[in-house]
């Protein structure tokens, strides 16, 4: 399989991270394609025999990050954030279980939040996230814990108790 073939194959991936990230599916959209040009023209940097998924996350994170500096943007929780009007599939998930969790996640502090999203919905191992975020595990380890208590808590003090929210998420490192 070519380079590009397999830059392409992670793109769903890299587009769920994305809005993971962005609350936004357009600049989600706009990542990926930006994280696949510099992947693409950048190929030779990759290393043959590394992990190529966490090495296009590690790309799509400095965009994001270099977006948000631009921008001079932060994800907070306000009214007006996209997120706000995501919907839930329709008999998967219970709606408002799925929008207080996501109004939670943009409540945690970016560092607690990219890691949960990459251990939680991305399901990579603490060291690809280690690789990812350019941190020691022990430091992915403990973004994790806060990022998890942080969810707890703010579930918690909302009017709804949501703790098998939490529960789903695992990882097998």
């Amino acid at each position: 399989m070519s380079f590009e073939a397999e830059v392409v194959g992670w793109l769903p991936q890299l587009r769920r991270y994305a809005r993971a990230l962005t609350g936004d599916p357009a600049w989600a959209d706009d990542l990926v394609q930006d994280t696949a040009e510099r992947a693409l023209t950048r190929m030779r940097a990759f290393r043959t025999g590394t992990n190529l998924r966490a090495w296009l996350l590690t790309i799509l994170r400095h965009l994001y990050i270099d977006q948000l500096r631009a921008r001079r943007e932060f994800a907070v929780d306000d009214e007006d954030a996209p997120w706000h009007a995501l919907e839930a599939p329709s008999g998967q998930v219970d709606s408002l279980v799925l929008r207080d969790v996501q109004r939670m996640l943009y409540r945690l502090p970016f560092e607690q939040r990219e890691a949960l999203l990459l251990v939680c919905v991305e399901e990579l191992s603490y060291q690809e996230v280690s690789a990812v975020l350019d941190v020691p595990v022990g430091t992915v380890m403990s973004r994790l814990s806060r990022a998890r208590e942080h969810m707890r808590s703010l579930l918690a003090d909302g009017s709804h108790r949501h703790p098998a929210a939490l529960k789903a998420v695992r990882n097998t490192s």
